[in-house]
């Protein structure tokens, strides 16, 4: 029978970037490329992200509800809905309303909790908008924060290290509000960056991968990208976060390879194949 509904699709809730390689304009092509259909909704348009000295910017925040409503009327039922970067309390307002009308037993709920890093919220977060980011938490089956972030919506002090016992403290803490699974991203180990895998009822594991180059755009939003496409198609979480961690470093990699300034992100691209090889 012919229907909008006959293949996986997973909404993505973020950012459209034109050049810098973040947001939807990253994570799209790696969700199709692991044989999912990407339903973008916009937030806000940027010419180039805001690592560059200038920049356009569109707030799509008015334009997104009318938007939604359009897909409401041809009754789209989606696999996975994932959300990223949100600008104001009035967006997570909007997304928090899509997940209840949208959320069904058999689809996912992802949501990369996109606040801060360095132990600092970025610029927009407010106290209150920080709230409401806690409240979005509750609807997530997972959950993607670096330590920043963890720290944030656990109201825990941040510091520099946390021992694995304190990790699994906070990652249980979250859970206890609504995600079964989540990863703590960017754990700084010496020459290493780890990934902490806490899975509700399971025995959590460090995934461990040499840490090289440095941060670039995007590289979280490829990295949820595979972790969201995974879940909908059934891949464990462990093995999901391992492949997530080597092919975001495969993408580093190559980039500094070809010598791509930092600002212009990770060419994904150039790599993009590998997401289908065996045991990767």
């Amino acid at each position: 029978m012919m229907s909008h509904n006959n293949q996986k699709k997973i909404v993505l809730i973020n950012d459209f970037t034109g050049f810098g390689r973040c947001s939807i304009a990253a994570a799209l092509p790696v969700i199709s490329m692991l044989k999912v259909q990407c339903c973008p909704v916009p937030t806000s348009i940027f010419s180039n992200h805001t690592g560059f000295p200038s920049f356009f910017f569109d707030d799509y925040t008015p334009k997104m509800e009318l938007y939604i409503e359009e897909w409401k009327k041809m009754d789209l039922q989606f696999s996975g809905i994932c959300s990223g970067f949100l600008g104001s309390r009035e967006q997570v307002k909007i997304v928090a309303k899509f997940f209840r009308e949208f959320k069904r037993e058999d689809n996912l709920i992802i949501v990369d909790p996109v606040m801060g890093d360095y132990g600092k919220t970025y610029s927009t977060y407010t106290p209150k908008m920080c709230e409401e980011m806690k409240k979005l938490v509750s609807y997530a089956d997972i959950l993607t924060p670096n330590v920043t972030e963890l720290c944030i919506l656990t109201d825990t002090p941040y510091k520099e290290r946390f021992c694995l016992k304190e990790y699994r403290a906070m990652a249980e803490k979250l859970s206890e509000k609504g995600p079964d699974k989540i990863v703590i991203t960017g754990i700084v180990q010496g020459g290493f960056i780890a990934n902490y895998c806490f899975e509700r009822g399971r025995e959590p594991k460090v995934i461990r991968s040499h840490k090289i180059g440095t941060a670039r755009s995007g590289t979280g939003d490829i990295f949820t990208a595979v972790i969201a496409a995974d879940a909908v198609n059934g891949v464990s979480f462990h093995k999901s976060v391992k492949k997530a961690s080597r092919f975001v470093k495969k993408c580093i990699q190559k980039s500094m390879e070809l010598e791509i300034p930092i600002t212009d992100g990770v060419c994904f691209e150039e790599v993009l194949w590998t997401l289908h090889e065996r045991g990767k």
